[in-house]
C-alpha cells in the first residue's frame, strides 16, 4: 500500500534532514530499532531531535564494546566488525526481535524496519579516513517479505566529529528514500547526498535485495554509482553482483586489462592468458593471492554518446559467462588506475595493453593538467613494483609484427621509453596466437549489425550463442533465423 500522512505536500520540495525525520516519525505506521555501531548514535538522533519519535522509534542502541557487541550479534570468523556480514547479521537479529516482540494481530497496519551501521572513524594519526557499511531492512507493506538495501561508503573528512555527522545526515537519507523512494532506485541513490558534499563521503557500494526490487539489476546501480560521481571505480563478480573493491583487491597481486569488450573476442582472452602466465612466473606472485580485472573505462561506455545501460550489460554479461571479474572505472589515464589499486594492496601490479595503447600512455597531450607533467604520470605509475605486458600487433600493410623493440613513440619521448623499456618494465608477450592478431572488436561489431556471417569464430566459445540468444549488439534474431533458413 502506498505510504501517505497528513500535509504531505509540505514535502514536495527538496527537505530537509529534520524534515526528513519528522515525516517518517509522523507516520503512524513506521515503526523499527536503530543499531549504530562506531561513530556514537548520529542517526537515530535526527529522529529524536525532530520530535513524535515515541512512535518510530522501538529501540536505539550502540554495542560499542566488542564482547558485548560479540555476546548479542556473535562473532565473526575473521574477528572483524566492520564488515558486510556484520552489518547482515545485526539487521536480522534486530528485525527478528521486533516480529518476537510486537503483536502483529494487535499492530496489523506496522511496517516494520531496522536501520544498522557498523563503521571505523579516523584514526588519531589521521592516516586512514575510516570507512563503514551502512543498510536498512524493512516493509513497504504490512508483514510482507523485507526488503533490504545495503551499501559501503569511505570517509573523506579530516575530523571524527565532522564524519560522525555526515553518516548521520546519510542515515536520514537512507531510511526516507527506503519508504518515499523505493520505487524509483535511481532517484533514492541520487537523494542519498541530500545536504551531503560529494568530497565528504563515497558510496563505493550499493545492492538493493527483495520484493520491491525483484528488477533492479544492481549493476545498473553501480553504473549510476559512476555516472552521479559518488566513487570512482566499481566492481562486479562472475556471479554479475557487485562487490567491495577492498575486499577483492586486498593485499592481492592484480592484473588488470582495459578494453571496450564490445564484443569480447579471441584477442582479449589471448591477451588475458598470455599475460597472466607471465604475471604468476614473476619473483612473488602466489597465484592464490592474484586477481584479475578486466577494466571498461566510463569514457569507453560514452563513446557512442549517452551511455545505453542494455549495452553495458551485454558486455557485462558476456565478461561474466567467462569467469571474469569486471571494474567501471572514471579513470582515463592509467596511473590514475594504478594509484587506485595502491589504495589497497601494497603487492605486484601488471598492465596488460596492445601495442596502439603503449604508443598512446607516452603521448604528453593526456599529462598536460599536470604541474609535473608525463614525468609526473610516469613516476605515479612506475613507482610501484609494476609491469606492462605487451601484446604484438600486426602491420599489415607492411606484414610485420610490432612488438617493444621497434613500436614508435613522438622522438622526445624516445629516452623515456628506453628507460622504461630497458629497465625491464615493458614484457612483450611472445607466446601469441599469430592466427588472431587481425580480430578487432568493432569489426565484429560492424559485422554484427549488418547481418554478416564468420564473426562467430572470432569470440570465445559460448560468446556467440549468448549474443545470438540475446539480441546483444544489434543482433538481429528474427532476420538471422529468416536467412539461415533460406541458406539450409
Amino acid at each position: 500500500m502506498p505510504i501517505t500522512i497528513k500535509g504531505d505536500k509540505a514535502f514536495e520540495s527538496a527537505p530537509s534532514i529534520s524534515s526528513k525525520a519528522l515525516r517518517i516519525n509522523l507516520n503512524e505506521n513506521i515503526y523499527g530499532t536503530f543499531a549504530e555501531i562506531g561513530a556514537g548514535q548520529e542517526t537515530v538522533r535526527n529522529f529524536f531531535r525532530a520530535g513524535g519519535g515515541s512512535g518510530t522509534i522501538a529501540k536505539a542502541m550502540s554495542a560499542y564494546d566488542k564482547e558485548f557487541s560479540d555476546a548479542i550479534y556473535g562473532r565473526e570468523k575473521d574477528g572483524r566488525y566492520v564488515t558486510e556480514s556484520r552489518l547482515v547479521k545485526m539487521l536480522s537479529h534486530e528485525i527478528s526481535l521486533i516480529e518476537d516482540r510486537i503483536s502483529r494481530e494487535a499492530n496489523p497496519e506496522k511496517l516494520f524496519f531496522s536501520y544498522a551501521n557498523t563503521v571505523a572513524t579516523i584514526d588519531f594519526a589521521k592516516k586512514y579516513k575510516g570507512h563503514g557499511w551502512v543498510g536498512i531492512k524493512y516493509q513497504v507493506k504490512p508483514g510482507a517479505d523485507y526488503n533490504e538495501i545495503i551499501l559501503h561508503i569511505r570517509f573523506h573528512e579530516n575530523d571524527a566529529r565532522l564524519q560522525q555527522q555526515t553518516l548521520g545526515t546519510l542515515g536520514v537519507n537512507l531510511i526516507y528514500g527506503a519508504y518515499y523512494k523505493y520505487d524509483s532506485p535511481k532517484k533514492l541513490l541520487r537523494y542519498l547526498y541530500d545536504h551531503i558534499d560529494k568530497d565528504q563521503i563515497e558510496i563505493d557500494t550499493i545492492n538493493f535485495k527483495g520484493p520491491q526490487f525483484e528488477n533492479v539489476d544492481n549493476r545498473l546501480m553501480s553504473l549510476e554509482l559512476i555516472k552521479n560521481d559518488m566513487t570512482e571505480a566499481v566492481m562486479f563478480g562472475a556471479d554479475g553482483n557487485n562487490i567491495l573493491p577492498a575486499r577483492i583487491l586486498y593485499k592481492k597481486n592484480v592484473l588488470a586489462l582495459r578494453g571496450s569488450f564490445r564484443p569480447v573476442t579471441l584477442v582479449n582472452m589471448d591477451m588475458y592468458k598470455k599475460s597472466l602466465e607471465l604475471f604468476l612466473d614473476e619473483n612473488k606472485v602466489d597465484e592464490d593471492k592474484t586477481v584479475s580485472i578486466f577494466e571498461i573505462t566510463l569514457s569507453n561506455l560514452r563513446a557512442e554518446g549517452e551511455i545505453d545501460e542494455q549495452d553495458f550489460l551485454h558486455r557485462a554479461n558476456l565478461l561474466c559467462a567467462l569467469g571474469q571479474t569486471v571494474m567501471i572505472s572514471k579513470f582515463q589515464e592509467y596511473y590514475k588506475v594504478v594509484e587506485y589499486f595502491s589504495r589497497y594492496t601494497k603487492q605486484r601490479m601488471g598492465l596488460t595493453m596492445g601495442v596502439n595503447n603503449l604508443v598512446e600512455i607516452f603521448d604528453q597531450k593526456y599529462y598536460n593538467h599536470l604541474s609535473g607533467g608525463i614525468l609526473e604520470a610516469f613516476g605515479k605509475l612506475f613507482f610501484k613494483d609494476l609491469k606492462v605486458y605487451l601484446y604484438p600487433a600486426h602491420d599489415t600493410e607492411n606484414d610485420r609484427i610490432i612488438t617493444s623493440e621497434d613500436l614508435k613513440v613522438h622522438p622526445r619521448m624516445k629516452e623515456l621509453y628506453k628507460f622504461f623499456k630497458y629497465n625491464g618494465k615493458v614484457v612483450d608477450i611472445v607466446d601469441y596466437d599469430p592466427e588472431i592478431l587481425d580480430i578487432f572488436s568493432r569489426e565484429v561489431l560492424q559485422m554484427i549489425a549488418e547481418g554478416k556471417t564468420g564473426w562467430e569464430k572470432m569470440l570465445p566459445e559460448g560468446i556467440a550463442q549468448m549474443i545470438k540468444e540475446g539480441g546483444f549488439f544489434g543482433y538481429n534474431k528474427e532476420q538471422n533465423l529468416v536467412e539461415e533458413n533460406a541458406t539450409s
